[in-house]
């Protein structure tokens, strides 16, 4: 009878803990459905909002440009870097909350704080910021740090749909695919032709080039895919990393019959007329007088070009056209490639396109 009962009690107490079971794994079940929204970041990590998320923080341009070409309402930003200061272009930023200097600077934690932001929108793989510190810091008190960088071309689309899901904009999503699209097949036509030996060789210079040996872009930066694209070919794409140093004779023997600068760090773009630090003209002149740079196929052609930094983000597929009207004058000579940049800011941000936004070795613009 005792072994009877002693049975019974293990029964009870087996069925009491499966049926704790069955309503902890139900519930982990609803909870899990009471997500909505899923995105996964450039760093390959989920993350999940039961709605749109309705404070942001965001430490880039390129992050801001993103939401705006998707029509994300600003008023869901509580938090900026110091890179908003223009107010022709981002006047609705004017008292948003400062959390650090600029894109690439130290993070004001207390600040940060204080503008309560239940996401932080960073550089995924910039290497002047250092994203897993940044996540690691923040996941602590319940910030989530999404990392998206809308400077690389195999991603900005992905990056894009990020936003898009984020914050229900997948009309608006769809309408900027499709001029997108227009935009490539525009370009792809005119070069679908060309053969090997028609397309441009190109060197891609880094700004460091004027303090130091040549630093050339590899075929993991961003631009190599937009010199392919507008038909280019870049001479150093086979060399490791995102940049890398290269003798001075590598240069030479390359030849190019282009050089292009990235103009990140000059006076040119939206809103700059490159009036201040060093101008491109003495950027341009520096590289002529190298040793031996004289007989250089693209210095002899005038064919050095430095483009500004909007080239290289989210305005990337925009400014194609003119890259490939450089590459290929011929083939673009019916095109108005500044339209597309005109169209650009007019379309998305809602202003003027001001500025200068390409210098070139003949003075030309």
């Amino acid at each position: 009878m005792n072994k009877e009962k002693i049975a019974l009690v293990q029964v009870f107490i087996l069925l009491i803990g499966f049926f704790g079971w069955y309503i902890l794994s139900d519930g982990d079940v609803q909870e899990t459905n009471s997500y909505s929204i899923t995105v996964t970041d450039s760093n390959g990590v989920v993350h999940q909002f039961e709605e749109s998320p309705s404070s942001v923080a965001i430490s880039n341009t390129y992050i801001a440009s993103a939401m705006r070409m998707l029509n994300v309402s600003s008023s869901v930003v509580v938090g900026v870097s110091g890179d908003f200061e223009d107010p022709i272009l981002w006047p609705e930023y004017n008292g948003t909350k400062i959390i650090q200097n600029s894109a690439h600077s130290e993070i004001d934690f207390e600040a940060l704080y204080d503008a309560r932001p239940d996401v932080y929108i960073v550089f995924a793989t910039n290497g002047m910021v250092d994203t897993s510190a940044i996540r690691n810091k923040l996941d602590q008190v319940g910030i989530s740090v999404i990392a998206l960088d809308f400077y690389k071309y195999d991603s900005l689309r992905t990056e894009f749909q990020v936003i898009a899901d984020l914050f229900n904009k997948q009309e608006e999503m769809n309408d900027l695919l499709a001029d997108f699209d227009s935009i490539e097949l525009l370009v792809g036509d005119r070069i679908s032709s060309l053969e090997s030996i028609n397309r441009p060789t190109v060197v891609m210079e880094h700004h460091a080039s004027l303090t130091r040996d040549p630093v050339v872009l590899t075929g993991t930066s961003q631009w190599t895919d937009m010199i392919e694209k507008a038909g280019g070919v870049n001479f150093f794409a086979e060399l490791p990393g995102h940049t890398t140093h290269v003798d001075m004779e590598a240069i030479l023997d390359a030849n190019p019959d282009v050089i292009l600068f990235d103009g990140i760090t000059f006076d040119i773009g939206f809103n700059r007329f490159d009036t201040d630090g060093i101008s491109c003209d003495e950027h341009i002149e520096f590289v002529s007088n190298r040793p031996g740079f004289d007989e250089v196929q693209a210095v002899m052609d005038d064919r050095m070009l430095i483009f500004s930094g909007e080239f290289a983000g989210p305005m990337m597929i925009h400014g194609l056209p003119t890259l490939a009207k450089h590459f290929h004058p011929d083939r673009f000579s019916d095109i108005d490639a500044d339209s597309y940049l005109d169209g650009y800011f007019s379309e998305y941000h809602g202003v003027e396109r001001i500025g200068k936004f390409v210098c070139q070795s003949d003075n030309g613009d």
